[in-house]
């Protein structure tokens, strides 16, 4: 008993005389707001030139031409609206037809991309705005207008039934009446939809007005789970001042059951719902359903549970008959989620992403299911595709030139491909609807986001810079910045990407501690020529050498590369990353006795992982938010790469931190929040009872009431802070 006691105590209560202090230097490089001015994303009147935006005083919204960035026309102003009065709004969209404007208020998160609020419809020809539910209590989710505008589908918040709102007389009419709390929910995901599928909506209109088709999520056989909330300091809630209250919700852990997806289609004027059934009993996933430019041809995008087949089907609502459209099969892993988030409809054809020749590539299909065009190929991942002009008949898409850039490229009807961006560094871009006008941003090691527009014609013309980030530049002119380097190839390791960023000032004559910092998952990438301030900045300007390394299972090295590490996570991995330390041991100016971890969410559970390797050179690591038993993770994504419990009992075994316990002899710490919805702070509490058990110790930092990006009060601060202090405690 004492033993345990003592231990616990070590656990839980970390060095108090250290203390932690919100470093005002650091904040400089951990908060976003002070690195760069972002510029959103342009938003449209469809099939139009004409951008929209809100004003800079934030009361208008206004026209604008991408030309000149001067304003048009305003098309709403707060304080000339009839009927209701707003002094502020969170955001809007605007309808097909540019007569109504979608605007919110008393925006609330849900869970990481999710937000429910209250909405207003402003008609811009009668001036009217009026709510989309007159009880001002009542939230919604996902709204959507109709292709004319005169209609507007959403979720309730409240009670997770679809309604519609006929403009028109101001009347709403209910979709569904079975929506309940963790047991169904409509039009609206699921919690492993929304963060594994990036799914927020699940209805869409018909080109004709006249049909709804949404998902349904029956979740009534997924287990709950819940996680207890406390009063806290940071956003207090006094009714829990005494007793702690709790958080329930679906979560359907590796080998559960999910939630039943069903189809279906609800006539506007008979106010009938049908039914869809697909063909196919090995569906398990519904990621995304489609209109295709026609009423008769909805596309449903389906896996299966192990997520290495997808079938799209041609569904037509009104009849519900459904015909096979497009297959795609990987025998050797999974498909990758590009294949189906980035599938691009047009009304004469439809673009996949594949990665059927060991790197990501474009396709154009027919709506007959006939290949009619390989539009890419080579050695370069496929990172985006933008869309299709008809005008100029050539198509716009990102790559991951080299690995570690990103150009925007454009390829015509003859297949002659022409870069658009510069060839190292990274560039993304945002098209208008008819893909005349492109703004782009683009950033490098040394460069801050630069934001401007162009055509995009095959001799693009720069026409006028939206925001340069001078100030940024010159503010952090002088910080520490990446190196890129090939760490070479060694023992069964191959050669890895990776940057190093060295302390200033530096000096080659001395021996520096080095954080091997890396992120590790499936399909990722950290080392990448990219602007970027954060915490390894400042940790070099405190006397650390930062390196960092993709292994293999990251992305943007072809499918071999990634696919490497199906059905056995970790162990590659581990192997890389040992090379990529031992690489840094070398380093002339590297003290090979002083090298410590770091790792958030899989990136955790890689450096839990990697201190249980037998002979790793780690004196001390921080594990935050990890992962430290896929048995404990969410199905899709611990599915998909490691399959069932049942298919991989062998595979999970070994891939688990808390199966790894022997060889820990790092001096370890472990911060988690207690209110972490993706990543639960048990598979924490797990892995210190195996060390517990092991007559092993670690240090414990807990986050009360916070969630897994630890962001409320200051509190990524205080991670830093706390992570900077442990490891001078320990490599000093």
């Amino acid at each position: 008993m004492k033993r345990i006691l003592f231990a616990l105590t070590i656990a839980l209560g970390l060095n108090a005389s250290a203390g932690i202090s919100a470093d005002k230097a650091m904040a400089k490089f951990v908060y976003p707001g002070n690195k760069t001015v972002s510029v959103a994303a342009p938003e449209y009147l469809a099939d139009s030139d004409v951008m929209v935006r809100m004003s800079d005083d934030g009361k208008r919204i206004v026209s604008v031409s991408p030309s000149d960035g001067k304003e048009l026309e305003t098309l709403l102003d707060l304080g000339a609206t009839r009927e209701n009065k707003l002094d502020e709004i969170d955001g809007f969209t605007i309808s097909m037809t540019g007569k109504q404007i979608m605007v919110w208020t008393n925006q609330e998160p849900i869970y990481r991309n999710s937000v429910k609020a209250r909405y207003w419809v402003y008609d811009t020809h009668s001036r009217i705005l009026r709510p989309l539910v007159d009880d001002a209590n009542a939230r919604q989710r996902a709204p959507i207008f109709s292709p004319d505008g005169r209609m507007v589908a959403f979720a309730s918040a409240d009670d997770n039934n679809i309604y519609i709102k006929k403009l028109d007389y101001n009347t709403l009419v209910a979709v569904t009446e079975d929506g309940a709390r963790n047991k169904i929910l409509n039009g609206v995901p699921d919690w492993t939809y929304e963060e594994e599928f990036g799914v927020l909506r699940s209805m869409v209109w018909a080109p004709d007005n006249l049909t709804l088709c949404f998902l349904k999520y029956n979740e009534t056989q997924v287990p709950l789970y819940d996680f207890p909330l406390y009063e806290g300091i940071c956003d207090t809630n006094e009714d829990y001042s005494l007793y702690p209250g709790s958080f329930r919700y679906k979560y359907p852990v590796a080998g559960m059951k999910n939630s039943k997806v069903s189809l279906h289609a609800y006539d506007i004027e008979t106010r009938a719902t049908k039914n869809i059934t697909l063909p196919d009993s090995r569906i398990e996933y519904i990621p995304r359903i489609d209109y295709a430019f026609s009423p008769d041809r909805l596309i449903v995008t389906t896996l299966n549970r192990d997520q290495n087949r997808m079938e799209l089907y041609s569904v037509n609502p009104r009849a519900t008959t459904s015909r096979s459209l497009f297959v795609e099969e990987n025998a050797k892993g999974w498909i990758e989620p590009i294949s189906y988030e980035g599938l691009v409809f047009t009304p004469d054809f439809f673009v996949v992403s594949s990665g059927r020749s060991g790197f990501t590539q474009l396709y154009q299909y027919g709506y007959s299911g006939a290949l009619e065009r390989t539009l890419t190929n080579g050695n370069c991942d496929v990172t985006a595709y933008y869309g299709y002009s008809t005008a100029e008949r050539a198509h716009y898409y990102q790559c991951a030139s080299g690995t570690i850039n990103r150009v925007i490229c454009r390829i015509d009807a003859k297949g002659v491909v022409k870069e658009l961006s510069p060839s190292t560094g990274t560039a993304d871009a945002w098209f208008s609807p008819t893909m005349k006008w492109m703004m782009m941003r683009y950033s490098n090691v040394n460069t801050p986001p630069r934001y401007t527009f162009h055509t995009s014609a095959a001799a693009p013309k720069s026409l006028r810079t939206v925001e340069d980030n001078a100030e940024v530049a010159s503010r952090y002119s002088d910080i520490p910045r990446r190196e890129f380097v090939k760490i070479p190839a060694s023992g069964t390791s191959p050669e890895l990407n990776a940057y190093i960023v060295k302390p200033t000032p530096f000096d080659a004559s001395k021996k520096y501690p080095v954080i091997m910092y890396q992120y590790s998952g499936p399909g990722s990438q950290e080392v990448r020529d990219r602007w970027t301030v954060d915490w390894e900045n400042y940790y070099a300007t405190q006397g650390y050498v930062i390196v960092c390394a993709d292994g293999r299972g990251t992305g943007y090295r072809g499918s071999e590369f990634r696919e490497s590490v199906y059905r056995n996570l970790g162990y590659l991995e581990t192997i890389d990353q040992l090379s990529a330390a031992r690489y840094a041991a070398s380093l002339p100016y590297v003290d090979p006795s002083r090298i410590g971890m770091f790792g958030w969410s899989y990136g955790g559970y890689e450096t839990l992982m990697s201190v249980a390797a037998k002979g790793n050179p780690y004196k001390a690591a921080v594990a935050v938010a990890p992962v430290t038993d896929w048995r404990y993770y969410d199905t899709v994504y611990a599915e998909r790469y490691m399959l069932t419990p049942t298919q991989n009992e062998a595979g999970y075994r070994s891939s688990a931190p808390v199966n790894n316990i022997a060889d820990m002899n790092s001096r370890l710490l472990i911060m988690h929040g207690t209110a972490d919805d993706n990543v639960h702070f048990s598979n924490t509490v797990e892995y210190i009872s195996r060390l517990l058990a092991a007559g092993k110790f670690c240090d414990m930092f807990i986050f009360p009431n916070q969630n897994h990006s630890i962001r409320d009060c200051d509190m990524r601060l205080m991670v830093y802070s706390r992570m900077l202090d442990y490891f001078n405690q320990n490599l000093r």
